[in-house]
């Protein structure tokens, strides 16, 4: 790990790549997502020389397609892929990563060698990056009283259980959120994300806006107390498989904990060095 921890992009990247065609439906992107069990994917070129030329993510999906009430089965993945593709070498830091991400309000890079992209990294990896060595920039927010009441969101959007996934949809884009807690009879009963619903929604329904929410998100909660570390937040959402943690003081919901949550404060008390480095 370097001065600044995080380590370098290249320890941390996934080598495999997922790509489909320009001309690959939503629907199909969406089955690929859910099968693979993974949240972005690469749009190829027309040129099988030539580099693919856009990413889809879960965010994409959910925002351009099922907020836009367009139709899945028609819509293509040039239509909505994010282009041109933000990418970062593998020699640069994890910190570096993280401060591109959230400039650009992204959460994957591509990585990329000699013109070539040979990788990518999530915001899953700036968490292992930062969380799981034994000192570095996330290490010293634990030895802060109550580190998850300063990371966490203590505003946060709801939905009831019988809303449309286009009105959650439509209330994600809204808020630039990617998780609603669900309501029913008054009380919080789950959470939607924009996981579940590609992978339940979009990956398995052809009428997808005819479905209800409670028919895709999470419930019961995971919750974590809001007097434990940062590192056990990190355990549990990897173990779980999740991005998203409500957190709880004597039995109530005081916020939400996000994977992004938990790298943006690193990003933050960093930005100085990041802006004072020549590009």
């Amino acid at each position: 790990m370097g001065e600044h921890g995080g380590g370098s992009v290249k320890e941390f990247m996934h080598r495999y790549l997922e790509v489909v065609s320009q001309k690959a439906t939503v629907m199909a992107v969406a089955e690929r997502m859910s099968f693979k069990r993974i949240g972005c994917l690469l749009v190829e070129s027309d040129d099988p020389t030539r580099e693919p030329i856009g990413i889809l993510t879960e965010t994409d999906l959910v925002r351009k397609v099922l907020a836009a009430g367009v139709d899945p089965m028609v819509t293509m993945a040039n239509q909505v892929m994010v282009s041109p593709i933000v990418t970062i070498t593998g020699d640069r830091t994890m910190l570096d990563a993280s401060h591109l991400m959230e400039t650009n309000h992204i959460r994957h890079l591509c990585v990329v060698e000699a013109g070539e992209i040979i990788g990518i990294i999530s915001v899953r990896d700036l968490v292992r990056s930062f969380v799981d060595v034994e000192s570095g920039p996330v290490s010293d927010l634990d030895k802060v009283y109550r580190p998850l009441s300063i990371l966490m969101a203590t505003t946060f959007a709801t939905i009831p259980t019988d809303a449309s996934l286009v009105t959650a949809a439509q209330l994600m884009r809204e808020k630039r959120l990617g998780s609603l807690l669900t309501v029913e009879a008054g009380e919080i009963v789950g959470i939607v994300t924009e996981c579940d619903m590609v992978r339940k929604g979009l990956a398995v329904n052809r009428a997808a806006e005819h479905m209800h929410v409670s028919a895709v998100m999470s419930s019961p909660l995971l919750s974590i107390d809001v007097n434990r570390t940062v590192r056990d937040a990190s355990k549990m959402m990897s173990e779980q498989g999740v991005r998203h943690l409500t957190v709880t003081e004597s039995g109530k919901i005081v916020g939400v904990l996000s994977v992004r949550d938990l790298v943006k404060m690193v990003s933050v008390r960093d930005r100085p060095r990041f802006l004072s480095k020549p590009s």
